[in-house]
């Protein structure tokens, strides 16, 4: 007999968990809509070419490929190395993320868009990665991007986004950090390594988890000098309130037409309509996001401290992702909710309101066979009134019931006995609270739950 398991980094949903999800993503869904964002969904398989190369070469170890059909070993003895075996092999993968097949679904769709292409996708996506605390093989994840614009009012906008969801979902203490890839360019500029800006932000990117003097290492693993890791280094170290790292930033790039230009631009974010925002932008210069296609604005979203849970969102203006599939010159700026860890914040903090986890409201107790059509008619009556409500599925003892009605969290149980019946009364029990009254039938479907 097979012990039934599921892959590491994946999840079964119970019914309480499920709902709890479906509450943030209703609230992100709400938001993406009151901010003028239009649904799209896309293929859970992407073909490899689409994925590959866009990811960095750490994200590209990630994906999940599917191995095709046919004559896979004929194939498979064609190959000299494990990376053209996984060629030969496999031409499909699941989806890594939701930007990439947005910008392939964009460049096959452009004759019909009309730009900017404001669009919220909700979506699974799986990573090949090492299953920890908050971080999952399958996860979803949840989209927002604009097409078709330069505009810096649209990185407002989506900080904005963020600012509103996790004021509805009652998080307090997150922090909404910001950077432009610009100004980690001009770093590699001024270090001297400009083509290796790749190089350099990987390693940034992976400040939080091994420290500066991890990242120093790794800097001196890719080849980089000494007196080039004391610069990145003291670039890192500038601190302060985000005026002050505008300020030091300007004297760093002062001959930088680069960074000159991704100062500006954080100073439009940051400078305009500030009034806006409940929880005010962080400007974070270690911020690096290691993905090659961010080209200005980066942003990231940390879980309040007590939490320790990391990213729960990130994103970022990518100018020409859409010319990776042969249609250049159309800018774009996304953002990202990581619901799953958003849950286990909420979860953690105990923020989940009671209607999250709520499912059946009333539980009609079906104690004999001649009292079993009337409680159906009276729950189908709440029913169209909007109310859930149940009929316990065969007639028992009412301690069955009741039980049944406690694991279930149900609040309200209904009780019809025969004598109830003939004087057209019902018992309605208030599980939480213990009371219990009877009001006429006529008056059950105007009663508050």
């Amino acid at each position: 007999m097979i012990k039934p398991s599921i892959p590491k980094g994946t999840r079964d949903f119970g019914p309480v968990v499920v709902r709890k999800r479906q509450y943030i993503f209703q609230t992100i869904r709400e938001t993406f809509e009151l901010f003028g964002f239009q649904p799209l969904e896309t293929p859970t398989m992407e073909n490899l070419d689409t994925l590959t190369g866009k990811y960095g070469e750490e994200g590209d170890k990630l994906i999940f490929k599917i191995l095709d059909n046919g004559d896979i070993l004929g194939r498979a003895q064609q190959a000299k190395d494990s990376r053209e075996l996984g060629i030969l092999l496999c031409e499909k993968a699941l989806r890594y993320d939701l930007t990439i097949p947005f910008a392939r679904y964009v460049v096959m769709n452009q004759h019909e868009l009309a730009l900017p292409f404001k669009r919220y996708q909700m979506q699974p996506v799986w990573r090949g990665d090492r299953p920890a605390k908050g971080r999952y093989r399958e996860f979803y994840q949840c989209d927002a991007d604009v097409v078709g614009s330069n505009s810096l009012l649209n990185e407002i906008e989506l900080l904005l986004i963020y600012d509103t969801v996790f004021t509805k979902l009652g998080m307090e203490g997150y922090e909404v950090r910001i950077n432009n890839r610009k100004i980690l360019g001009a770093l590699a500029e001024i270090v001297g390594q400009p083509d290796l800006l790749t190089d350099i932000t990987i390693s940034i990117d992976k400040l939080d988890k091994i420290g500066m003097d991890g990242v120093k290492k790794e800097l001196q693993e890719r080849g980089l000098s000494d007196t080039e890791i004391t610069k990145i280094a003291n670039f890192l170290n500038i601190s302060g309130s985000n005026e002050e790292k505008l300020q030091q930033l300007g004297v760093l790039f002062q001959n930088s037409p680069t960074g000159l230009k991704g100062i500006e631009e954080l100073s439009y974010v940051l400078h305009t309509q500030p009034e806006a925002f409940k929880t005010t932008p962080i400007l974070d210069v270690t911020l690096a996001r290691g993905l090659n296609y961010y080209t200005g604005m980066i942003v990231e979203v940390k879980a309040p401290e007590a939490v320790k849970m990391g990213s729960i969102g990130g994103g970022g203006r990518y100018d020409d992702l859409t010319g990776l599939f042969g249609l250049p010159g159309i800018s774009g700026v996304g953002i990202s909710f990581g619901v799953d860890r958003i849950y286990d914040v909420l979860e953690e903090l105990q923020l989940f309101p009671a209607t999250a986890q709520q499912g059946t409201q009333v539980l009609f107790f079906n104690l004999d066979a001649e009292t079993t059509g009337t409680a159906f008619k009276l729950v189908m009556q709440l029913r169209a009134k909007g109310v859930s409500s149940e009929l316990f599925h065969e007639t028992s003892k009412m301690d069955k019931q009741m039980k049944y009605a406690n694991k279930r969290n149900i609040p309200y149980v209904i009780i019809m006995g025969e004598s109830e019946v003939k004087e057209g009364l019902v018992s309605i029990k208030n599980m939480v609270t213990g009371q219990q009254e009877k009001i006429a039938m006529t008056e059950l479907a105007n009663y508050q739950f």
